[in-house]
């Protein structure tokens, strides 16, 4: 397959810390602590902390899995390249159309908060007017459509103020939390702990949870053909970013455990940590945090068109989805025709969401069955990592552990969580996280039945990888399909 197949991607647009800035955003750590609260304490109540404690772990293993295929793979498709090389092309764009379908019910989960919380900043009431929301929502998730359209280099200059903004805003919400005198409970370290939880089922559905709050760091996979270094810098701070979020999860979710009742929280179930905001500082501290709320929910838009429109892009070019989202635009170098899809899709969906009930409602299924998506591409990268680089386990400590046993153990875990946690989701949780992987068996096998290249992989050998130099920034081949090193092409 010939890699002169149009121009691609803008070459070296992204450094480290605009890297590492995409990954905290793609995380959105104020949106997911707003968004996702009440959900996991209506599934495990004060154990809140120890699932995000646990889920942390093998969540770290998936990271390392991610940052060691990066190192002999750099790919927009990333995980759908990775997995399609090393277990089997059906396995990869399964692994692609899991983040597709996953992304793609986030731009409603996501535009929601973004609309209600924007109403909140003027009226109270006006937050829980579902099909407003919808609209401002929209309005905002259009916005993000242009500044991806926009690329690589708009693109994180909107991030690093929207994100800087929260970042700043969350830390010192931090400090004033620890300050804070009135408690509804005393701090209690069993919740860090494995009692709290209501058996095994209880705890996969907490970790199912877990998992969506930290989805998302894997968005500097998906710009690596854009970002200078990218064999170091992509999984580097898909790393850094996961635990910048993973702090930020844990004093927040402790705060809500010690500052707001059980009643409170189930009463403010979709504006939590606005209701938190306002007990740490009466007055200014609601408004804030809810300023915080919608700039990340903003960003993680961004950052999660970025994921879908690049995955897609990558399908597009491999000729296992239509050709045509692989088309680049001459002037901003994005790929404009999967970005033109994915807005008009998400549109039709923000006005069939309407009819689904509440913002609280249509949130808690939407992060069920997001969870169940996100399992299936994360472990199938964790196992892909331990293939690939197979022959090359025992030749250091580190490879063993790092490159084989943690990732291998985060795709187990995965895999658990999502076999047990299906017990306990609602119909409609189910009906969307395995209808929307099972939709994506029609384009497959279309595609697989016209003969696309990408069904007859070159196999992803670690040991066989050479590394050559790095490309400088600004030096990459203008109509290079990858742009430091090896081949992906299949």
């Amino acid at each position: 397959m010939s890699n002169n197949r149009g121009r691609g991607l803008q070459p070296g647009a992204l450094g480290t810390f605009d890297t590492v800035v995409m990954a905290v955003a793609g995380s959105a750590p104020a949106y997911s602590l707003a968004a996702t609260t009440a959900v996991l304490v209506g599934a495990v109540g004060t154990a809140g902390p120890a699932a995000l404690l646990y889920c942390a772990i093998p969540m770290l293993g998936i990271a390392l899995a991610f940052s060691y295929l990066g190192r002999i793979d750099v790919n927009a498709g990333a995980s759908y390249s990775w997995v399609g090389r090393t277990l089997h092309p059906f396995l990869g764009f399964l692994s692609g159309w899991a983040l597709v379908v996953s992304a793609t019910i986030f731009m409603v989960a996501g535009s929601l908060p973004a609309g209600s919380m924007t109403l909140a900043l003027f009226d109270a009431e006006l937050a829980g007017n579902t099909a407003l929301s919808t609209v401002v929502g929209a309005g905002w998730f259009l916005l993000m459509l242009l500044v991806v359209l926009g690329g690589a280099r708009l693109t994180v200059r909107a991030q690093l103020i929207m994100s800087g903004v929260e970042l700043a805003l969350l830390a010192l919400f931090a400090v004033l939390a620890v300050l804070h005198t009135g408690n509804a409970r005393a701090f209690d370290w069993s919740w860090l702990g494995l009692g709290h939880f209501d058996g095994v089922s209880g705890f996969a559905s907490g970790a199912l949870i877990a998992a969506f709050y930290y989805w998302g760091w894997d968005v500097t996979s998906n710009l690596s053909e854009e970002t200078r270094n990218s064999r170091r810098t992509a999984g580097f701070a898909g790393l850094i970013g996961l635990g910048v979020v993973f702090l930020l999860f844990e004093v927040f979710t402790i705060a809500v455990n010690v500052i707001l009742s059980s009643d409170r929280i189930r009463a403010d179930e979709a504006n939590v940590l606005a209701v938190l905001g306002e007990e740490i500082w009466p007055g200014w501290g609601g408004r804030l945090l809810i300023v915080a709320v919608m700039l990340s929910t903003v960003a993680t838009l961004e950052t999660t068109l970025i994921q879908v429109t690049r995955s897609l892009f990558a399908m597009g070019r491999d000729r296992t989805m239509p050709a045509a989202l692989g088309r680049v635009h001459p002037t901003w170098n994005t790929p404009w025709v999967a970005v033109a899809v994915v807005g008009a899709v998400a549109l039709a969906m923000f006005v069939a969401s309407n009819a689904l009930g509440s913002v609280g409602e249509i949130l808690s299924d939407a992060i069920s069955a997001i969870g169940l998506q996100i399992a299936v591409y994360y472990g199938l990268t964790g196992i892909a990592v331990v293939v690939a680089y197979r022959k090359m386990l025992l030749k250091s400590p580190a490879n063993f552990v790092f490159g084989g046993l943690w990732p291998l153990f985060g795709a187990l875990f995965m895999f658990w969580v999502f076999l047990e946690s299906l017990a306990e989701l609602s119909a409609a949780a189910i009906a969307i996280g395995i209808g929307g992987l099972a939709a994506g068996l029609v384009p497959m096998l279309w595609y697989w039945r016209r003969g696309s290249d990408y069904y007859r992989p070159a196999k992803l050998d670690a040991s066989r990888t050479v590394a050559s130099d790095y490309v400088p920034a600004g030096r990459s081949p203008e109509h290079g399909r990858v742009h430091e090193g090896f081949p992906t092409d299949f």
